[in-house]
């Protein structure tokens, strides 16, 4: 297992980092007269491979999701909402697969997978194989809010998870607009799918030998994971101390009809948990990367628990190699494709004497990935701009067999409730 990147919270950053990169710690004097809007959100459009041509168009929409986060969070927005609006602006950019210009499947149409996790009250809302919604995580956070009002008519249990038909009546019925399913595919989409679909007919002219069969497969299933962003997600965490985390996904090219990957299987897309019991830290977990990896792992819970350790950073690269790059039930698998980005976060006292009724919510923030690369965007309440950066292994490095960790530390003054 080799590790590239591997930067402790406080750790200095390397020369030659890309913008954004740095730990950021600030006492908060410039933000004390915004001091009940505290917030912080860490975004990701999706762990694959992101070209150096479109570099400037993945970070912008990282910038876009943070900004919109961002504003939700100062107009006293709490985190699920916040996470939900930062996702929509992640959906609906044509460079990302998820929402608008998502894969094709095998049938030439578009299915979505979304989820979000309400950290406060550990509610969870999901929708799979979703047609015919600009925005799936619409639906997903709709689910998870009417859940929150209690049992149905009659002592019904109501639906947390929905797949679908029934998922695009039930969105319809709860006043979502739908979309017609054709104007969702891109020009870049519907040009990708043509070309998997040229591939998949030349290996199927080759069937009868064996080995060349499965050598194609193997470099098809290859490209259609690294070469096609899957998933985009994020994490929040508001002013209050609570935190959500929500991913959205096209899911892989070419996928069978009704497939449903990991953004909308609980516990292994994304993950949410306020501190409580024997947990001394908030955590916040959104995935990326091989759904079928992801699902079989549960990544997501796997990070959420790890975070509770003293050292985040540690914490996490040990998940990563042994949850998931060593995990058993990876065993056969030769090459382990997915990404996390993760925040904990706890309450600090500040000790000087200016500040006795005031504390500082302390928020740690991490991404790794053993794919190509992943872009991520993060932004605090006290941040005039969000920081963007597309993480890549380092040369040599093979894709699904090594993996990079970053992150930082953002300390955001708060009032003490």
């Amino acid at each position: 297992m080799e590790a590239a990147g591997s930067l402790g919270p406080g750790d200095p950053q390397p020369p030659g980092t890309a913008e954004g990169t740095a730990p950021m710690e600030r006492s908060g004097r410039e933000a004390a007269s915004e001091e009940k809007s505290v917030g912080f959100v860490l975004v990701h459009a999706g762990a694959g491979y992101h070209s150096e041509s479109k570099a400037k168009e993945y970070k912008q929409v990282c910038k876009k999701a943070c900004q919109k986060a961002i504003e939700k969070l100062q107009a006293g927005a709490l985190a699920v909402d916040v996470v939900t609006a930062a996702l929509i602006e992640l959906e609906d950019s044509p460079f990302t697969n998820a929402g608008m210009g998502s894969n094709l499947n095998l049938s030439g149409d578009i299915e979505c997978d979304a989820s979000t996790m309400d950290g406060k009250s550990l509610n969870f809302g999901a929708v799979g194989a979703l047609r015919g919604i600009k925005n799936p995580i619409l639906v997903a956070n709709k689910l998870l809010s009417e859940a929150q009002k209690g049992k149905l008519s009659a002592g019904r249990i109501p639906p947390c998870f929905l797949v679908g038909e029934g998922a695009y009546k039930w969105a319809v019925d709860h006043g979502i607009v739908p979309c017609p399913p054709d104007i969702m595919a891109t020009k870049f989409s519907l040009s990708a799918f043509r070309k998997n679909r040229r591939k998949l007919e030349l290996a199927e002219k080759v069937e009868t030998e064996m080995i060349q069969t499965k050598k194609r497969r193997e470099v098809s299933e290859n490209t259609n994971v690294t070469a096609s962003l899957d998933t985009v997600g994020a994490v929040v965490v508001d002013h209050e101390g609570n935190v959500a985390a929500a991913v959205s996904s096209g899911g892989l090219a070419m996928k069978h009809p009704g497939r449903v990957g990991q953004a909308a299987v609980y516990g292994c897309g994304c993950w949410a948990e306020n501190t409580s019991g024997p947990n001394v830290y908030s955590t916040a977990v959104s995935t990326s990367g091989c759904g079928e990896h992801l699902v079989r792992t549960m990544l997501a819970r796997e990070c959420s628990v790890a975070l509770q350790a003293e050292d985040a950073h540690q914490a996490l690269l040990e998940t990563m190699q042994k949850k998931f790059v060593r995990s058993p039930f990876l065993a056969r698998e030769d090459s382990v494709l997915g990404g996390v980005i993760v925040l904990r976060c706890c309450r600090c006292s500040l000790e000087s004497e200016s500040s006795l009724n005031t504390q500082a919510l302390l928020v740690e923030f991490l991404w790794s990935h053993t794919t190509e690369s992943m872009c991520v965007g993060y932004m605090s309440t006290q941040d005039g701009k969000a920081k963007t950066h597309i993480s890549r292994l380092p040369p040599g490095a093979v894709a699904g067999q090594s993996l990079a960790i970053e992150g930082g530390v953002c300390r955001l003054r708060s009032p003490v409730t």
